[in-house]
C-alpha cells in the first residue's frame, strides 16, 4: 500500500484527493490524522513555492511522502500572473467575494482567464516533484452564483459555461486540481508506487 500525508486541514480538499485515489491501494492521511499541527507562511513567489513551503513544513514530523498543493486564478487584465498566489488575499482586499466578482463582471468581462494548481510531492524522490493542472477561459457575466470564489465569473473555453453552473461531480472532473492530481496519479502507476 502506498501511504502519504496531504498537508491539509481542508476537509472538501481531502474528500477530492480520496476520490481520486478511491479505486488504487493508496492511503492518504491528513495533518489532522497525525496530530501534525502547522501553520507555515506561505511568502514564495509562486505556487510550486508555495506548495513546497507547505510540504517542507511537515518533514520534522513524518517520513511519509509530503504532499500539498497551491491554486488560484490569472486574470490577463488585471496583469501578468495576478492574482495568481494572491487569490484569496485580493478577494478578501477588494471587500469580499460579492463585491470583488461583481468588479470582475463590470470591469474584466472577456479577459483571457486561467485557473492554476501546482501539486508538490516531497520525501518520495531526491529532489520536489510537480505536477501541474490548468483551465483556460475567460472572465463572464454571473450567469448562477455560488459562494466558491471565482466561480460564478470564470467561464470554461471547452464547455462555455461557468464552473458555478456545474454540478458537483462534473467540475470535480474538469478542475485544475483534478488535472494536476491526474499526472500525479498517473506519475505513481508509471513507477510501480501504485
Amino acid at each position: 500500500m502506498f501511504k502519504f500525508l496531504l498537508a491539509t486541514n481542508n476537509e472538501h480538499k481531502l474528500k477530492e484527493f480520496k476520490d481520486i485515489f478511491k479505486n488504487y491501494d493508496v492511503q492518504i492521511y491528513s495533518l489532522k490524522d497525525l496530530g501534525i499541527e502547522v501553520s507555515p507562511l506561505e511568502d514564495g513567489n509562486t505556487f510550486y513555492e508555495n506548495a513546497l513551503i507547505k510540504c517542507k513544513a511537515c518533514k520534522d514530523f513524518t517520513t511519509l511522502p509530503i504532499v500539498s498543493d497551491d491554486s488560484g486564478i490569472i486574470i490577463d487584465s488585471l496583469g501578468e500572473n495576478f492574482p495568481g498566489i494572491y487569490s484569496q488575499r485580493y478577494m478578501e482586499k477588494m471587500g469580499g467575494q460579492k463585491r470583488c466578482l461583481e468588479y470582475l463582471e463590470k470591469n474584466h468581462q472577456g479577459s483571457k482567464a486561467k485557473f492554476h494548481c501546482s501539486i508538490v510531492i516531497l520525501n518520495l524522490e531526491k529532489e520536489p516533484i510537480e505536477f501541474v493542472g490548468e483551465v483556460n477561459g475567460t472572465i463572464s457575466k454571473i450567469v448562477k452564483w455560488c459562494d466558491f470564489g471565482y466561480d460564478p465569473v470564470f467561464k470554461i473555453n471547452s464547455i462555455q459555461k461557468t464552473f458555478s453552473e456545474l454540478d458537483p461531480k462534473t467540475k470535480d472532473k474538469m478542475s485544475h486540481r483534478y488535472l494536476a492530481s491526474q499526472k500525479f496519479l498517473n506519475y505513481l502507476k508509471d513507477k510501480n508506487y501504485i
